[in-house]
């Protein structure tokens, strides 16, 4: 999910100033955030945040910076290892970035990498592999940011007809993930996932057998067993890809009291009540909300305000956009309007969708067109304006991340086998190429750890 990625971002203290005691072992950690008015410490290892009396903020600034901060430097040099060994400065600016990809039909990768990204120059910087694993196409942080979830977008499971989702733990500030466990996805061929707002459940999208399904998230990171799948249930027109439901993806609301999964299959957002203290998941009233015949939904986003949503059609190469009622989880249809531009007369398909950090502008990808479509969003309306549509420098872009910050984009190219790296101007949404390009075998997903 990290900051605000257009979907909802998990509600936790700031992270400004973030001292590890430690760096080289997974020992409670604690993050002091100076302002004019308050001063949190926060320990993620036990999800504990206390607000201090601001009387203590100078005594405390001057114990940080004269007892913790030179012990710090001392003990461990505020070092961390990139994934071959060597040592590298640590950088407050640096964040890592997981990327998912395929790792089947002919392709060199082994599961999960790792990059270390600067969000003040926009260098990525490849540390390698950071876990194998079984084609983990989309990938999804935990709030907390101690854990990182994974689809393994496969049919066959322990001799089953089903995917299976991976749990892994991250090793602070190397980004190495280690490997919790692997749990069936409950249907075949899972695509997409994501955690709620309380770190407590994960959801899951069965393109292959058109369903959702929720589970726990134990006190240690691992995934429980599936607790409840949900199948959706119709067709639409398209007789080659519409013929039964496709479950392309699920996200929770802003809110947390919703959650949404985009089907392929039936051209329907279905919409269910969520309940997180007891893992609840209910299909709402209306069930669902449907867009044109043969669009194809996709994946989808929802606006900085919660007020709008948005979904991207995969076959139509279109996106919908609808008011967004937070209090019933109702979607009513307000436009449509195409990702490609208007001369376009090839063969193409949409994927990714995200909204900028200042909610400002919208932006998907095209494949076949391949590149990025980048629209300005009315504050008042919610609906899109064309801006521009740029190269993503590479073959077939099946998704792309934002930085926590706004600042850049990362492509990610599966078909060409590259991240290519991308500025973005705050004013305008437009972007430029910074003129890095990576190798990365057939990338899926690109998902910012942000820096300590």
């Amino acid at each position: 999910m990290n900051g605000y990625d257009g979907r909802g971002a998990p509600n936790s203290p700031p992270n400004k100033f973030r001292i590890p005691i430690n760096p080289f072992v997974d020992a409670p950690r604690i993050s002091a955030i100076f302002d004019n008015k308050i001063l949190y410490a926060y320990d993620p290892n036990f999800s504990c945040t206390l607000a201090m009396d601001c009387a203590f903020i100078e005594s405390m600034k001057n114990l940080f910076r004269y007892a913790i901060l030179p012990a710090t430097f001392l003990l461990a040099g505020l070092m961390i290892i990139d994934a071959g060994g060597s040592p590298k400065p640590m950088n407050q600016s640096d964040e890592l970035v997981y990327i998912g990809t395929n790792t089947g039909n002919g392709s060199k990768s082994q599961g999960i990498y790792l990059y270390k990204f600067s969000e003040t120059t926009g260098k990525l910087t490849p540390l390698g592999l950071a876990a194998k694993s079984d084609n983990p196409g989309f990938l999804a942080l935990d709030p907390t940011h101690r854990y990182l979830y994974s689809v393994n977008e496969i049919g066959d499971y322990q001799g089953k007809t089903t995917g299976s989702l991976s749990a892994f733990a991250i090793d602070r500030p190397t980004g190495r993930l280690s490997p919790l466990n692997v749990v069936a996805s409950g249907g075949a061929g899972p695509t997409h996932l994501a955690v709620d707002k309380t770190g407590r459940w994960v959801l899951a999208a069965n393109y292959g057998a058109g369903s959702v399904a929720l589970f726990p998230i134990l006190a240690d990171g691992r995934l429980g067993k599936v607790k409840v799948v949900l199948p959706h249930a119709g067709h639409s027109v398209n007789p080659q890809r519409q013929k039964e439901p496709h479950a392309h993806s699920v996200y929770f609301s802003p809110d947390n009291h919703f959650a949404v999964s985009a089907d392929l299959g039936t051209d329907q957002i279905y919409v269910y009540r969520f309940d997180a203290s007891t893992g609840t998941l209910t299909p709402n009233q209306p069930p669902y909300a449907t867009v044109a015949p043969a669009s194809g939904p996709r994946h989808f986003a929802f606006s900085a305000d919660s007020k709008f949503a948005y979904v991207i059609q995969e076959m139509a190469s279109t996106i919908t956009t609808f008011s967004y009622d937070a209090e019933h989880g109702h979607l009513k249809s307000l436009q449509m309007i195409s990702t490609l531009p208007t001369d376009f007369k090839g063969s193409s398909t949409c994927a990714e969708i995200f909204i900028h950090p200042n909610g400002k502008f919208l932006y998907g990808s095209n494949r076949g067109h391949d590149s990025i479509a980048v629209f300005s969003i009315d504050p008042i309306k919610g609906t899109l304006t064309p801006v521009e549509y740029v190269s993503t420098q590479g073959k077939t872009p099946r998704n792309f991340g934002i930085d926590p910050t706004g600042r850049y984009l990362i492509a990610a190219n599966q078909d060409s086998s590259s991240l290519v790296v991308f500025r973005i101007d705050s004013k305008t949404g437009r972007l430029t190429p910074t003129g890095q390009k990576e190798e990365t075998p057939t990338p899926i997903c690109v998902v910012f750890e942000p820096a300590e």
